[in-house]
């Protein structure tokens, strides 16, 4: 046995030896990494709205063998005119430490994220493509007013994807990013121009307008008695969100208002959780409107919390009280699931059209 292993051994020395030679003599290759001609990207054409970090495109490697490196050549407008504007480098927020809901004041959401230079937009190193949320308006050029898409309008770039095996190049991507949009819902804000957006039953009428719409549960209007409605049909109450004055820079205000445009005391809805209402500090409520200090975005990360339960939007709800017919407390509640993606001062206003909430017992 012992004899039988000393020849095996032998022999497999003998082997490698004589291999290395002929690699040698015959000035054999040194072998190659594999990357295949199938490489391929599940969509080609993006349409981001700008002013949101948003990660897009999925990279299929068919197996080839990594690390692969990806960049963006070629960038040009369908005209043949170079695209630049893409690429311009400015400060963005990245997570250096993971969010996750609980952090209990803004120093130490802050800790998390630091502020780097990225081109606004750039292949990441897993193939993806990435627009940075510090991407605005005035420094890429958003889609046309007018809907249309021609080719003079539109950026097209290749990939060029490289591993030790060789190259491919992936040629004619599209990016036509979507103007800023700056929260969501966003039903009141025309995509294309910008503007005020028309009324989905009336598109054409220059003068008619949608609304952002709350959700309404056991709403009960003051004077008809019936509960109150937001749709497509009946505007009972509509929601604001827009930039106010006099905050800090980093403001959230929740305002009401009546029939009458006069602003209602937030203390009037006495079920409200307020601090599962946003992932804010410094809470004040005053009698004209509640108002926290956050940190933007708005969710900050797409992930779910308390505050966010779906991960994607805030869930903002208003609650109240009352005694309804039996001597039953009826619990009625309004709100609605928002986002905001630009730092500022923002006040989101619910209005209360047509009647007022009810608020006396039966």
């Amino acid at each position: 046995m012992r004899t039988y292993f000393k020849k095996e051994f032998i022999f497999f020395l003998f082997a490698i030896a004589v291999l290395s030679s002929c690699k040698k003599i015959f000035n054999l290759p040194n072998e190659k990494d594999y990357l295949s001609s199938n490489v391929n990207y599940s969509n080609k054409i993006f349409e981001p709205i700008i002013g949101r970090t948003t990660v897009i495109g999925g990279f299929n490697g068919d197996n080839s063998t990594q690390p692969i490196k990806f960049e963006i050549v070629n960038a040009r407008f369908g005209d043949g005119r170079p695209v630049t504007d893409l690429f311009q480098k400015k400060a963005t927020y990245v997570w250096t430490a993971p969010y996750n809901g609980l952090e209990k004041s803004l120093a130490e959401i802050e800790a998390k994220r630091k502020l780097q230079e990225h081109p606004l937009f750039e292949v990441l190193p897993s193939g993806e493509f990435i627009l940075w949320a510090s991407s605005t308006n005035e420094l890429i050029a958003p889609r046309p007013a007018d809907s249309t898409n021609f080719p003079q309008d539109t950026r097209f770039f290749d990939v060029k994807i490289t591993n030790t095996g060789g190259h491919i190049i992936i040629r004619d991507f599209q990016i036509r990013p979507f103007r800023e949009r700056p929260y969501e819902p966003s039903d009141d804000f025309n995509i294309y121009s910008g503007g005020p957006a028309p009324h989905p039953k009336t598109p054409y009428n220059p003068l008619s307008r949608n609304y952002i719409r709350p959700f309404l549960n056991n709403v009960i209007g003051a004077t008809t008695d019936i509960p109150l409605e937001s749709n497509d049909d009946k505007k009972d109450v509509v929601v604001y969100i827009r930039p106010f004055t006099g905050g800090n820079g980093n403001s959230l205000r929740f305002k009401f208002l009546n029939k009458d445009s006069v602003e209602m005391n937030p203390a009037l809805f006495n079920e409200t959780v307020w601090d599962k209402i946003v992932h804010g500090f410094n809470f004040q409520k005053t009698l004209t409107y509640a108002q926290y200090d956050v940190a933007y975005p708005i969710p900050l990360v797409e992930i779910p919390t308390v505050y966010a339960p779906g991960g994607t939007r805030d869930h903002a709800e208003f609650r109240y009280s009352r005694i309804g017919f039996g001597g039953v407390r009826v619990v009625a509640s309004f709100g609605i699931d928002f986002a905001i993606y630009r730092k500022g001062d923002w006040e989101i206003v619910f209005h209360f059209l047509k009647d007022n909430p009810k608020f006396e017992n039966e």
